[in-house]
């Protein structure tokens, strides 16, 4: 006779690795957006699961404050979003990467997406899978990124196979440095190009940083993507957000070691006298960088403390000589507190790699505060 082990079934993971998502903090970044974009209209881009925010909850919050169109990267990122109770079919989702596949324009037609096309065979994909939504189309202003080697050509197809036409559409390279002479030029590329093949047609060109550094060019519609999550897309001229997303574990054991003592991988930490030490329950694999290894800090009980040694799969060490600290205790590594734009700083990157980098077995915790 066989035996078979039986387990207790389990909901979630207890383990105190948190992302807080402060739905109250987006609704407000999402109102200042709305003020500054005045009469455009706001495509909230909620792709690689809204920036590691969660995309159904965040865009269930945004659709809730009135938000009515969204981007995505991809077909899949749009039939996900589609099957949200929340995002009826009179909700737009545009798909920022286009179309890689007939089995995506098959996709884009059965969940009523609206790709970015840029080739002549994304055409033959849409009408081979009896496509009768809205597309975009994707020129290139001076990123040499994306765009479409000849727009007009492609509006003319579209309009032979009668696909509808939401618009034309650029991207900024960059809109985060105020004088940077690209800014204008690609405004003044993408306006010539859009007068000359398609003048009555909407216009987007503007992301979050361009809304701050160009307000005056907000045309039909604006796409604010990290701006919705708090991170200030131009620090040197903040608009006042408020960070949505919180990055806590919690002290999972308390120590004091004597001078000379060596902490974590590598020995690379030794305390230079008696130390208190913090052990938390967040590594690596949730989405603490490992270069913040002995540069980073930590917000705990109203104080900033360092990181000690280096950073762990699963764990990272505190020092908490200067503080009350006990276990259990909660400990923000980005947040209200220290913001992921100053952590990015510190390490050379930007804030979207931070969120978007936070692990899955990090729980998602909705609410408005801690």
């Amino acid at each position: 006779m066989s035996h078979i082990a039986t387990y207790p079934t389990v909901q979630s993971t207890n383990r105190p690795a948190m992302a807080h998502i402060n739905h109250q903090h987006l609704q407000h970044n999402y109102a200042l957006l709305q003020e500054r974009a005045g009469s455009a209209e706001i495509m909230a881009v909620v792709k690689a699961n809204a920036y590691g925010h969660g995309i159904e909850s965040i865009a269930s919050s945004l659709s809730d404050a009135g938000c009515q169109s969204f981007a995505v990267t991809d077909a899949y990122e749009g039939f996900v979003l589609r099957q949200s109770l929340v995002i009826q079919n009179s909700v737009e989702i545009t798909l920022l990467s286009g179309l890689f596949s007939p089995a995506d324009a098959e996709l884009a037609s059965s969940a009523r997406l609206s790709p970015i096309i840029t080739e002549d065979q994304h055409i033959q994909w849409l009408q081979d899978a009896d496509f009768n939504a809205h597309v975009w189309i994707k020129v290139d202003s001076g990123m040499n990124r994306m765009g479409a080697a000849d727009p007009a050509k492609l509006i003319r197809q579209c309009r032979e196979a009668n696909i509808s036409i939401c618009g034309i559409m650029s991207h900024l390279a960059c809109a985060d440095e105020c004088d940077h002479p690209m800014n204008q030029i690609q405004f003044e590329r993408f306006t010539q190009i859009c007068d000359e093949i398609a003048p009555e047609l909407p216009r987007s060109l503007l992301n979050s940083a361009g809304m701050v550094t160009m307000p005056e060019h907000t045309m039909s519609i604006v796409r604010p993507g990290i701006a919705l999550y708090g991170a200030e897309p131009v620090p040197s001229t903040p608009m006042g957000l408020k960070p949505v997303m919180s990055l806590h574990g919690s002290i999972m054991q308390l120590r004091e070691v004597p001078s000379g003592t060596p902490v974590s991988y590598g020995a690379s930490f030794v305390a230079s006298q008696s130390t208190s030490i913090a052990t938390v329950s967040l590594g690596y694999a949730d989405g603490v960088p490992r270069a913040l290894s002995g540069i980073g800090s930590v917000y705990i009980n109203g104080s900033i403390c360092p990181i000690i040694g280096r950073v762990c799969m699963d764990y990272t060490m505190i020092d908490v000589s200067h503080i009350d600290a006990a276990v259990g205790d909660q400990v923000e590594f980005w947040g209200d507190h220290i913001l992921a734009n100053d952590v990015a700083t510190q390490l050379n990157t930007i804030s979207y790699t931070l969120f978007t980098g936070v692990g899955s077995r990090a729980q998602r915790i909705n609410g408005t505060s801690l």
